[in-house]
Order: C-alpha cells, then sequence, then structure tokens
C-alpha cells in the first residue's frame, strides 16, 4: 500500500468513524446504516449481535427515549492488512440524559470499538463491529440551576444546527 492510499484510506476509515457517532447522536438511522457493508456483521454483547441493519433498528429504538446523547471519539488506531482490509481499534465515551424515576440520570460509558474494514468496489466500510466497555457511570442529572446556560443546547435532527445548512449559510 503507497504512503498516499493508506492516507487517504485512513481518512475515509475515520470518517466512517464519525458518521456512526453523528448518526447516533442525532438518530439518523439512514447515516447510521451508510457506515456498514451490506453483510456486516456486529457484536454488542448481550445486547446486541447479528447483523448491521438489525443493529441499527436496536440501537435507534434504544436511544430515542433519551432526552439526549453525546458521543465522542478518541485515539483510533487503523492498521492495514493489506490495500483492502484494515483492523481498528477507536476509542469512544458517550453521554446518555436518561428520564428514570425520580427524575433524569447522566449515564457515561467508555470504552472501545475493535473493528475490520474492507475496501469494496472502492469503498471502506465497516464489515464487523465488536463493542468493548471499560468502565460506566450512572449518576443524577447534573446540570446548572434550571438548565440554564448561555449556550444554546443541541438538539436531535433535524432540529439541532448542524443539521440546518441554509440557515448556516445565510448567518
Amino acid at each position: 500500500m503507497d504512503p498516499l492510499d493508506r492516507l487517504v484510506s485512513w481518512q475515509a476509515i475515520y470518517d466512517l468513524c464519525c458518521d456512526y457517532m453523528r448518526a447516533q447522536d442525532r438518530l439518523d438511522p439512514a447515516l447510521h446504516i451508510s457506515v456498514f457493508h451490506e453483510d456486516a456483521t456486529t457484536d454488542y454483547g448481550a445486547g446486541w449481535q447479528g447483523d448491521a441493519p438489525g443493529f441499527v433498528a436496536f440501537a435507534q429504538a434504544v436511544l430515542t427515549p433519551h432526552k439526549a446523547n453525546h458521543h465522542m471519539i478518541g485515539q483510533v488506531r487503523i492498521d492495514f492488512e493489506s490495500a483492502d482490509v484494515a483492523f481498528g481499534e477507536v476509542y469512544f465515551q458517550a453521554h446518555h440524559r436518561i428520564a428514570a424515576d425520580g427524575g433524569e440520570r447522566d449515564m457515561f460509558v467508555a470504552g472501545r470499538y475493535v473493528d475490520r474494514y474492507e475496501r469494496r468496489g472502492g469503498s471502506w466500510k465497516i464489515a464487523h463491529r465488536s463493542e468493548l466497555v471499560d468502565w460506566v457511570r450512572d449518576e443524577p442529572a447534573a446540570d446548572l440551576p434550571g438548565g440554564e446556560t448561555m449556550f444554546p443546547w443541541g438538539a436531535r435532527a433535524p432540529h439541532d444546527l448542524s443539521c440546518r445548512r441554509e440557515e448556516m449559510r445565510n448567518r
């Protein structure tokens, strides 16, 4: 694999990882499924094991009742086995605002995705994704009094500012 192809391929795979996180935070199932090959498999332990379309439906259903989700990517290691196969370890942290009896709760999950990526027909996508959890924290929601902040709050699609390109063009 020549250095330019490696660099372009690395960026394409990293973009898949970013799209995956965005799809979960904005509740965008079309974007979510787009990062996987049609025959991709997933392993999220007892929560879900199976094909990618089933996982996307499962994940979107789990995330929909949450008040908000915020996923972040940490270090990303991508190792190319060949010009068309790569393996990755992607660190993540996720915040979930959950409505619960007695009020809202903040659940934090940190872990890693261990992936196999394949380039087919010139496009890199996830062929298999496993999620490993390294730690979880669950606590009462902790916002400023009254939820006040001087900044606007993020939202789900299509209400989030990142989904309103025309508005951004005219600012």
